[in-house]
């Protein structure tokens, strides 16, 4: 995929819309639709700002993949609603945003901006395969940390973090890393797999804070060179991060597949260039008036045909 790809974290900004926009917008017949139009106008600013030739809004199949359960147990364990046996758990989310949801997907679809979930896989994974095959640069828009450690200068691969709605975006870039958190973007998953995360069930390893972890960083490279100082008594550890690191090695050893994303997910074959008019005129309009929505949805194809 040649040519600037802007990649979509879309639950993380229909999220943030659904909490950034009042929930007294609503459809005709009173149902809120603040996600849906708010993501709508996040899109419409994201391309006027920025003008990606590709975009694609990527999608949690799988919010909680059985793979990062099995290894551990207690990711994103909190966020359970509902557990169900041989199919994904239900995800806790706020019950006027859940029928938004496929709402939000079938505008997508009939606008024809390109919307890929993958079976046993979650969003981030889908944008670490698309950010490993892209021949261009790459914009990934996300209000979740985790990809951070996708940014590559070398390659073009930048993270925008909204700060407030979309448009006050961080442009994250490994200046930005360096200078928050004393790593780069390869260093980031180490970083956050060491210091935990509590917000992923990521417990990290006690004792170990972000300073610490990026002065251990700064030191020996990456986790698997601390690792080896753990087994060198010339290392300069402290008896204290020696004996935590000695310990927390299970968690070590299965937490590095965990945290990272996975970059060779089957993704399917789908048109990424970023549509100048909608697939399904007529699904759209159907789809406008059912659910009001209005000047969002106007300014966006106004944007897109610009």
């Amino acid at each position: 995929m040649t040519g600037h790809l802007m990649l979509l974290d879309t639950a993380s900004l229909y999220f943030r819309a659904y909490f950034g926009v009042p929930d007294s917008v609503k459809a005709p017949d009173g149902t809120p639709v603040n996600a849906v139009r708010g993501l709508l106008d996040f899109i419409d600013r994201l391309v006027k700002d920025h003008r990606p030739e590709r975009l694609v809004a990527c999608m949690d199949a799988d919010w909680r993949p059985q793979w990062r359960v099995d290894l551990i147990p207690t990711y994103k364990a909190h966020r359970v609603a509902e557990e169900h046996e041989g199919v994904p758990d239900e995800e806790e989310v706020p019950d006027t945003l859940s029928p938004q949801v496929p709402v939000i997907e079938a505008v997508l679809d009939a606008l024809g901006i390109a919307r890929v979930g993958v079976a046993g896989y979650e969003a981030d994974d889908v944008i670490g395969t698309f950010t490993a095959r892209a021949d261009g640069p790459v914009d990934i828009v996300t209000g979740d940390r985790d990809l951070y450690q996708l940014v590559d200068d070398e390659r073009g691969i930048r993270v925008l973090y909204p700060l407030k709605g979309v448009g006050t975006l961080q442009l994250t870039d490994e200046a930005v890393l360096r200078g928050k958190y004393g790593v780069d973007g390869r260093g980031y998953a180490d970083l956050a797999l060491l210091r935990g995360d509590p917000s992923d069930g990521l417990p990290g390893v006690p004792g170990i804070g972000e300073k610490t972890a990026a002065k251990l960083l700064a030191e020996f490279g990456d986790l698997a060179g601390i690792m080896a100082a753990v087994d060198d008594p010339r290392a300069r550890l402290t008896p204290s991060q020696r004996k935590r690191l000695t310990e927390a090695r299970p968690y070590v050893a299965v937490a590095p597949t965990v945290v990272r994303v996975a970059g060779d997910v089957p993704l399917p074959d789908v048109d990424t260039a970023l549509p100048r008019g909608p697939r399904d005129p007529a699904g759209l309009e159907a789809l406008a008036a059912r659910w009001g929505l209005g000047g969002s949805l106007q300014r966006l194809l106004t944007t897109l045909g610009a």
